[in-house]
């Protein structure tokens, strides 16, 4: 019997100065915490390793915090753990998320050696003015040696981060980001649009624009609705235009470069997660890691909220993260995995959602139309079924 395919995650929680705007699992730290942590994931690697000797490891993915931070070493010490206690795929895609400004061309060559083939860049923005609102530790021409070395390191598959809806940004700054940006001719760019999140500082400074947002009316520091809008538009116009195929809601890329490590995601594959609070899904059991720093550090490598999702939970799923992506579900794998037709399950939402022009079902598939994926949200809540 063939093995079967797993995802790997692991977490670096360490930056060099938290973002205004972040409320990931992340903070600053020396270079003692550092190396402890990185001595840790090598033991959580080794354990958790003996119980997957059936799976075929097919995408990496260092994310964080920022796991360019490290030192390029320890990220291939990582990798060598992995490799000698999970069989990986000869093909696997294995990423690494960098900030502008962490980056050397020895850190480069490290990361080339130990079998890094994708290289996910934060940009955010080209304009200096909003990346200190957002607390970012760059300028934009940092960004652009960082990105220069990276290419100059002979990396061919590179993502760049953006983000819309910033305090202070306009229309007009937005999409000469997108545009400098393009200049550069990255193959993957993901546009995501800020969400102030409740105990970030960003939260605390913004929370009164944010209401006056939801309720529809001008807000003073951040774009009004209509404004963000306008961006996520010119976003899908300037990204086709230049050749990138947007395969999911905030993700473009170039024929060929769609990342591996999200579809999986969204498909609902196994992935294991390693590293602070790094989140799991096992056959269909969710589980995360301790989110406690001084507990990892102290070697707890243990499976935390454990959760057998029935298969109300696996539908769901398996509906509201596969319509995240541009060519949506299969009815075909729907009635495969769950032993029930899309139909039986999801009737009247499917027909109520394709008559209102949001769905679309052709050649076996069931997708979001230009109009859903605008209002994607309220499409995939009403995939959730009642008890």
């Amino acid at each position: 019997m063939a093995d079967k395919s797993l995802e790997l995650y692991v977490h670096i929680p360490f930056c060099v100065r938290k973002c205004e705007y972040c409320d990931f699992l992340s903070a600053p730290a020396g270079a003692d915490t550092q190396q402890e942590y990185v001595r840790n994931l090598l033991l959580e690697i080794e354990q958790k390793g003996v119980r997957c000797t059936d799976y075929e490891v097919t995408t990496i993915f260092f994310g964080g915090g920022t796991p360019s931070i490290l030192k390029a070493g320890w990220i291939a010490d990582i990798l060598n753990a992995i490799h000698r206690n999970f069989k990986v795929r000869k093909d696997a895609e294995i990423a690494i998320e960098c900030n502008p400004g962490t980056l050397t061309f020895e850190k480069l060559s490290i990361y080339k050696s130990a079998g890094i083939n994708r290289i996910s860049v934060g940009l955010q923005s080209a304009s200096d003015a909003e990346l200190r609102e957002l607390g970012r530790i760059h300028t934009y021409e940092d960004f652009l040696k960082s990105y220069d070395l990276i290419r100059k390191k002979g990396f061919s598959n590179v993502n760049i981060d953006l983000m819309a809806a910033l305090p202070g940004q306009t229309l007009k700054s937005y999409e000469q980001t997108l545009r400098r940006v393009l200049a550069l001719k990255p193959e993957h760019i993901s546009a995501y649009s800020l969400i102030i999140e409740e105990g970030t500082p960003f939260y605390e400074k913004y929370e009164a624009d944010e209401l006056l947002r939801e309720k529809g009316e001008k807000p003073q520091m951040l774009p009004s609705e209509e404004t963000e809008r306008l961006m996520y538009e010119r976003t899908k116009e300037l990204l086709l235009a230049h050749g990138y195929e947007r395969y999911e809601i905030s993700n473009y890329a170039r024929r060929g470069y769609a990342c591996r490590h999200n579809i999986g995601y969204w498909r609902r594959e196994n992935y294991l997660g390693f590293g602070l609070g790094s989140a799991s899904l096992l056959e269909n059991e969710r589980f995360h890691n301790t989110t406690d720093l001084t507990d990892y550090l102290g070697g707890d490598y243990l499976a935390y909220e454990q959760e057998k999702l029935d298969k109300k939970s696996q539908m769901e799923e398996f509906m509201f993260l596969g319509l995240r992506m541009t060519d949506g579900i299969s009815t075909e794998c729907f009635r495969q995995t769950f032993g029930l037709t899309v139909e039986l399950v999801y009737g009247p939402v499917l027909e109520q959602q394709i008559a209102d022009q949001l769905l679309r079902k052709e050649d076996g598939r069931i997708f979001l139309t230009e109009r859903g994926l605008d209002v994607s949200n309220y499409v995939m809540a009403q995939f959730l079924l009642d008890k």
